[in-house]
């Protein structure tokens, strides 16, 4: 096809009877159906993608996966649009449109390529030393900063996409779809286990598409369609294709990312764009295959660089020739097929340059059709300019570099320095990767979990070998797993077999490369840089990683990682073994952030919850604030009022008249059994197990450092039964905390505990005429002061409705919580306002109720405590038990938080009645002054209060209560300062008559 001249005839993947019409950097191209966009791009002529991220080189297509580090595009221009995309991993489709990033005005000129000309001065950990001086020419360097970071762009649209989750079990789960994962999960299907197979590859196979032997007598291709057939047709079998296993977690459980749409057009998409799987496998086999390593030499990184195995994939999977003339460097055999590869692809091979001496059997045949092979030698330099143009080579002695160098032109130079097996995942399971000195690389160690490694990445490079593996690999997790034993044991035939094989030599970088020697091709990491990092004295690999940035790129050092080791171990003169490796951490890949929400986004990321009564609410037209996850009515506006004065006007109805709030949304839990109360007493600081039955107490609950955790009302409705309520916003924290206790340190105790926050609906009646109210709706008990006194409980009916009912009061006055079923919640709350009509009854919401608590001196658990407030801080003594132990308790004791000068509650009255000072407003002991002034403590709470009529506000000051009487300051949002008098916490009604009558 003229608009591709580096089709070949091959290609086991492509369509050539379906061409596709995509589009790179504005530029109309064509491709096959079953490219991917690199393979497209190299089909036609176009090596240089973009540039690097540092330096701003120009930089081409070097692999042919997940390990590219170069060939990252912005796919498309959309709400869709994926920032950073490999495209060696797109999917070509119709209408493609896909661009450079990181370079401007593109590929070809790029201006921040002058960052190159002055690589001198912006060594490793030049970000650290530079741009400190002067001062004022910050704001440039950031502008200038902030201009040259980052590749891609994130979209700015709302992504339009959705996106699943699923959660499922297996017996096997297979990880990787190349020969060994193949052979693997068919032994293990063989014996009727419940298989999972996934691999990141729109197809399954992996280097058997490119492979020319044949297994079982038959060529490799038709063993893979059928050994995949099989698997498809096998009822207990999943095939998961472009999905990748991004992480291993404890008790085998991994995360896997399909993507399912992106292959597809863009109007053609439907339905979820990416699908999280979690799976919980019995048994693992990883058979994740290995990565090829680059060789580190002069200028390594030009376009026509390229790994040896990519050239080979590229022929065979996708009938591409990546150049015209090529040189093969290696210091292992495995590159020699991509001679033999390129030769019989009718590419022209200059010479085979191997830093070795010896010879094997792959040697010999590339040998054989004429082909010169440089022994002893390597290539110590590239030229060219957008594209490589010619080597430069030099004699080789295992040690050094010898006489001159000779140039050789090609426009491909395929390399490999061996083989990196793939870790990853065995090393997030908690296994330890181990140096193989034979190999030349990290093999897994022994398993933590239940896994086994297969193939490639347990260092198993030939075919036959990987498929024996993965069958015993197979056979074991179907046994591990409980199927029935299997004799089956016939290994697969491959021929040809590998022959003379000559053993790798490790080289880890020619002598004298060093200044421009890149061992992190996106980063810009060279030889010199990691050098740099060990003589400034970092010896950890870890450190050596963040302090030159070495695998912090998209691939993650898939490619140079390896080699960064080997070149810092070297520099620090230990071996790679003592050297270690990096953290392998999830995610293997880049993993969007749709896939980790799923369809939890928008409206579904924090979920509405409404009580029974909301309806009601909602046709006043009150207005709501979210608490937790709840909406609460904040206020209920007349028509024409501001806030404020709504609030005014609902104040003074509870305090003169009733006014009536849902309460719904408090925390509930039923607790019952034998051991109830000896269970609860350990969390509260008073004591329950004398509590009477139909008798309630306030619930204080300290964490283990004796700092206040939550608070709510406790009731005792039997001898072995309670209700809790809790802070709306803590209930799922305070019976967390419950469940915790009861499982992990006395399972022994025999308790229940239930949440039952959404079963009632509850509401507040609060007033000095709630009682009249509460006789006029209808009950069946006696509502009469000396009947019902103050922290007592009556269960009976309300306006006919089964209910509970507590003398309660957290706004000071008379009150009442009733607890109907929540189906009759809205039912009661209307029976209640019809009886409260002729008494004035007056709904009230949040915003109230903070008022009339704060002129109580009631504290709000996160408002006025902070995670580093005790009991005694509030000074809730009175609540706190000397004669029993409770959570936290031992705490209490120490000696920081028994000292005098701690932060206490306290009230502030401001000289400004009608000022309301900000809640956290820093409190100083004086005003002004240019030094800096200690902080004495801050406004936890602040409002106006209707029935004092002025301003109040709950503060924590250090030695707040030895300082009442004295004059502070706050500190105002315009910088100025507000004078306030610290007070008693408790401003309206101190003896608490109003809530006993």
């Amino acid at each position: 096809m003229t608009q591709q001249p580096f089709r070949t005839a091959g290609g086991t993947l492509i369509d050539r009877a379906e061409p596709l019409a995509f589009r790179f950097n504005g530029r109309p191209l064509t491709g096959l159906r079953g490219d991917t966009l690199a393979s497209a791009l190299l089909a036609n002529g176009l090596h240089l993608v973009g540039r690097s991220w540092k330096y701003h080189r120009p930089r081409g297509t070097v692999a042919a996966g997940v390990e590219e580090p170069n060939a990252l595009v912005q796919l498309e221009h959309d709400a869709r649009s994926v920032p950073n995309a490999r495209a060696t991993e797109i999917e070509l489709y119709p209408g493609l449109n896909a661009g450079s990033v990181n370079c401007y005005p593109g590929p070809e000129r790029d201006w921040m390529a002058l960052a190159g000309v002055v690589a001198g001065v912006l060594p490793a950990g030049f970000y650290y030393k530079t741009f400190m001086w002067p001062g004022r020419w910050w704001p440039t360097y950031e502008r200038w900063i902030r201009r040259a970071a980052g590749l891609g762009s994130a979209p700015q649209a709302a992504d339009p996409d959705t996106y699943e989750r699923l959660t499922v079990h297996c017996d096997v789960l297979v990880v990787g779809g190349g020969p060994a994962g193949l052979s693997a999960a068919l032994a293990a299907a063989r014996r009727g286990a419940r298989v999972m197979l996934a691999d990141e590859r729109a197809r399954l196979g992996g280097s058997l598409h490119a492979s020319v032997q044949t297994i079982a007598g038959v060529p490799a291709r038709h063993w893979l369609e059928r050994t995949v057939a099989e698997l498809a047709r096998a009822p207990e079998v999943t095939l998961l294709e472009r999905s990748t296993v991004f992480g291993y977690h404890d008790c085998n459980e991994l995360t896997v990312a399909q993507r399912c749409t992106d292959h597809l057009p863009l109007k053609a998409r439907g339905g979820p764009r990416e699908r999280l799987w979690k799976v919980r496998a019995r048994q693992v086999v990883l058979a994740t295959g290995a990565h090829e390593r680059p060789l580190v030499f002069r200028n390594n990184d030009r376009p026509g660089v390229m790994l040896s195995q990519a050239v080979s994939t590229y022929l065979h999977a996708y009938g591409v020739r990546c150049g015209s003339r090529a040189v093969v460097f290696t210091n292992n055999d495995s590159a020699y097929r991509t001679a033999l590869d390129l030769h019989a692809a009718g590419v022209r091979v200059a010479a085979v340059v191997d830093s070795r001496r010896g010879g094997g059997a792959l040697r010999d045949q590339v040998r054989a059709l004429g082909i010169e092979i440089v022994a002893g030698a390597v290539v110590v330099d590239t030229v060219g300019a957008l594209r490589v143009s010619g080597v430069h080579v030099m004699a080789f002695d295992g040690q050094t570099v010898q006489g001159a160098h000779r140039q050789i032109g090609c426009d491909l130079l395929a390399m490999s320095g061996g083989l990196s097996p793939v870790v990853h995942l065995h090393a997030q399971s908690g296994g330890r990767p181990r140096w193989d000195e034979t190999a030349c690389c990290f093999l897994p160690g022994p398993p933590v979990q239940a896994e086994r490694s297969a193939g490639a990445c347990k260092g198993a490079l030939g075919l036959a070998a990987a498929l024996e593996q993965g069958w015993l690999a197979g056979h074991d997790a179907a046994t591990a797993a409980g199927l029935p034993a299997d004799v089956e044991t016939a290994f697969l035939t491959v021929q040809p077999n590998d022959g003379r094989v000559e053993p790798l030599v490790a080289l880890w970088r020619v002598p004298g490369a060093a200044a421009k020697a890149f061992v992190d091709l996106q980063n810009d990491v060279t030889v010199a840089d990691i050098a740099l990092a060990t003589r400034e004295g970092y010896r950890s690999i870890e450190l050596v990683k963040r302090y030159t940035a070495t695998g912090f790129g998209t691939d993650q050092g898939k490619l140079g990682n390896v080699n960064a080791m080997a070149i810092a171990a070297e520099a620090s003169g230990r071996s790679i073994a003592h050297t270690g490796t990096t953290t392998y951490r999830p995610n293997y890949t880049p993993v969007t952030f749709g896939v980790i929400a799923g369809r939890e986004t928008r409206a579904l990321f924090d979920p509405e919850r409404t009580t029974a009564i909301h309806p009601w609410h909602l046709e006043r037209a009150a207005r709501f604030e979210n608490v937790g996850q709840w909406k609460r009515p904040w206020y209920y506006p007349q028509y024409g009022e501001s806030m404020a004065q709504a609030v005014h006007r609902e104040c003074l109805a509870v305090r003169n008249a009733v006014g009536i709030m849902d309460v719904s949304t408090l925390g509930k839990i039923d607790a019952r059994g034998p051991d109830v109360a000896s269970f609860l007493d350990w969390f509260y600081t008073s004591s329950w197990p004398d509590l009477k039955i139909g008798r309630c107490r306030l619930g204080l609950m300290c964490d283990e450092n004796g700092m206040v955790m939550d608070d709510g009302v406790g009731v005792r409705l039997a001898d072995r039964h309670f209700m809790l309520t809790t802070t709306t916003g803590g209930a799922a924290r305070v019976l967390g905390w419950l469940e915790r206790w009861r499982q992990t340190e006395w399972p022994s105790m025999r308790v229940h505990l239930t949440s039952v926050t959404d079963q009632w609906a509850a509401i507040a009646l609060a007033g000095p005429l709630s009682r009249r109210v509460l006789q006029a709706v209808g009950t069946d008990f006696d509502c009469s002061r000396e009947a019902f006194p103050f922290l007592h409980v009556r269960i009976g009916t309300v306006a006919g409705v089964p209910a509970r009912v507590l003398r309660v009061s957290f706004s000071g006055e008379l009150a009442y919580e009733i607890y109907v079923p929540a189906d009759h919640g809205r039912a009661v709350w209307e029976a209640l306002m019809l009886a409260g009509a002729p008494h004035g009854i007056t709904p009230y919401g949040t915003e109230t109720m903070h008022v009339l608590r704060a002129e109580k001196g009631y504290i709000i658990v996160g408002q006025d405590t902070d995670g580093s407030v005790t009991p005694i801080d509030l000074g809730m003594e009175r609540f706190v038990s000397r004669t029993k132990d409770f959570l936290g308790k031992r705490s209490l004791a120490r000696p920081d938080t028994s000292r005098c000068d701690r932060k206490q509650l306290v009230g502030l009255l401001a000289d400004s009645p009608q000022r309301v000072v900000p809640e956290g407003g820093q409190i100083v002991q004086a005003a002004g002054g240019s030094a800096p002034v200690p902080m004495l403590g801050q406004v936890t709470s602040s409002y106006a209060s209707a029935a004092l009529q002025r301003s109040i506000a709950l503060a924590l000051v250090k030695g707040g209560r030895s300082r009442i009487g004295q004059k502070v300051f706050v500190m105002l949002g315009d910088g100025s300062f507000e004078a306030a008098q610290i007070t008693d916490p408790v401003f309206y009604d101190p003896q608490g008559a109003r809530q006993h009558v």
